[in-house]
């Protein structure tokens, strides 16, 4: 059997050059990896779900060596720094557990470690209408109004009192599941600084409170004057809103005082009464008629005839 020379020249130098090419990617695999493999890490993970709350059971994480290129700002090399410390943010099994996702040890459990330093979580109470129908859930933000009515005046107002505050839990979820379906609870609880709440419990106890969804990636402030009842159906202005002016003598457009009554008229003394005159022989029969104007009496004599006397 005779081979065609040029085939297996062909053949021959394909087989060389993929040898040679070969050898460069194992060459530069082997470096790269034992360059990475000369500096190598331990790196605490979760072994199980971590959600909101809860705090790091040692049996939920455990060590696994990465790259040091590989190796996370704010991760951990030991167990014992991240054993019982609460989480703020969920971690998923073979995440990394970085700072950024836990409390400071001791810091509580539950909705404590999820309130920063410097601020302070105070719940509302809602129901359907003040809880925009369940849709306020944890993480969301809310701006809050109060309804009730001014120190000087009967007028009613409403007034926005805080902008842009976030909701820590709604209940007792301080964790959604992504899902966005409502909630149905009695309380909602926000973050807030101590000023704020203290404006918020003066408006808990002095009127009404109506919570106002917001959308998250909104953080602009609205400067907002209130709106009062005789905004909306009309009515006289009040004394806060300037001088009153009067439409008539007596009478004010504000205090609608009413026009004062004329003085009484004086008593006057009834008209003496006039016997009928004796009838004449020949002569028209004479008659009386007695008229009565308010506290005045007259008598009016007429002919019977037609002709007044």
């Amino acid at each position: 059997m005779r081979f065609d020379r040029r085939f297996f020249v062909v053949l021959s130098a394909s087989l060389l050059w993929a040898m040679v090419v070969s050898a460069l990617f194992y060459r530069i695999a082997v470096g790269s990896g034992g360059r990475h493999g000369e500096a190598r890490k331990p790196m605490v993970i979760a072994s199980k779900p971590l959600a909101i709350g809860a705090t790091v059971a040692r049996d939920a994480i455990t060590l696994r060596d990465v790259p040091e290129s590989f190796f996370p700002p704010g991760g951990f090399s030991r167990l014992d720094d991240v054993v019982d410390r609460p989480v703020i943010s969920p971690i998923g099994p073979d995440e990394p557990v970085v700072e950024a996702r836990l409390a400071a040890k001791g810091s509580g459990m539950g909705l404590a470690p999820l309130i920063p330093s410097g601020m302070r979580a105070m719940s509302v109470r809602v129901n359907d209408v003040v809880g925009v129908a369940g849709f306020i859930l944890p993480g969301m933000r809310v701006d809050v109004l109060v309804t009730g009515h001014q120190a000087a005046g009967n007028d009613t107002m409403t007034r926005t009192v805080l902008q842009n505050i976030a909701v820590l839990s709604a209940g007792q979820t301080i964790q959604t599941d992504g899902k966005s379906q409502s909630i149905q609870v009695p309380v909602v609880t926000l973050l807030v600084s101590p000023q704020d709440a203290e404006a918020l419990t003066l408006a808990n106890s002095e009127g009404k409170v109506q919570l106002v969804l917001r959308n998250s990636a909104d953080d602009r402030l609205e400067r907002t004057s209130g709106r009062r009842t005789r905004d909306l159906f009309g009515g006289p202005p009040t004394e806060e809103a300037g001088p009153v002016a009067r439409d008539a003598p007596g009478r004010t457009t504000g205090d609608r005082a009413e026009r004062p009554a004329p003085p009484p008229m004086p008593f006057l003394p009834p008209a003496p009464f006039l016997p009928p005159a004796p009838m004449a022989a020949g002569k028209p029969t004479v008659e009386q008629i007695e008229l009565i104007h308010g506290r005045i009496k007259t008598i009016e004599t007429f002919r019977k005839d037609g002709e007044d006397k």
